[in-house]
């Protein structure tokens, strides 16, 4: 199975990104995790994403806040799917980072969650590299079933508690 690249522009950003290792784990999809950043690590950043392909990656997560150019900087050195995940900073409450990372130019693309959205994207992730694994898209539907399931029970509590 490809792995997943998981890479963060500061480690101020682990706490939103470590949401997605339990999904990944839980799906059983290899990762490997990383700080790089756009602005102080570029060759490192450039080099890790000219390289996923023949070092085993099928996706790459990028995580950062404010500008949020690591995603964009990851995209134009590989043609893996990359998937954004802006990250809440002080000063604008996320809103710098999810434009930066949505506002890609034609021909560099960049999927884009929601603001600290670190669970789609590893979700996201995993439904791209199911693509070519049927056990793995089989793991998927049985997640969404759990899900549903979770749901409908809390339902039922709210709807026994309160319908009268």
């Amino acid at each position: 199975m490809k792995k997943v690249g998981i890479v963060m522009g500061s480690a101020s950003d682990l706490p939103v990104v470590e949401k997605a290792f339990g999904i990944l784990d839980n799906l059983g999809i290899p990762y490997e995790v990383h700080v790089y950043s756009a602005h102080r690590t570029p060759f490192e950043a450039s080099e890790f994403a000219a390289n996923a392909r023949k070092n085993g990656f099928g996706v790459i997560i990028a995580a950062a806040g404010m500008a949020a150019h690591l995603a964009g900087v990851l995209a134009s050195r590989t043609t893996l799917p990359v998937i954004g995940i802006p990250c809440k900073s002080a000063a604008l409450d996320g809103m710098d980072a999810l434009l930066a990372t949505v506002m890609m130019p034609s021909g560099i693309p960049v999927a884009t969650v929601a603001i600290d959205g670190s669970k789609n994207a590893a979700l996201l992730a995993a439904e791209i590299l199911a693509l070519n694994d049927d056990e793995l898209a089989n793991k998927l539907e049985n997640l969404r079933k759990a899900d549903a399931s979770a749901a409908l029970a809390k339902d039922a509590e709210v709807a026994s508690k309160y319908n009268k």
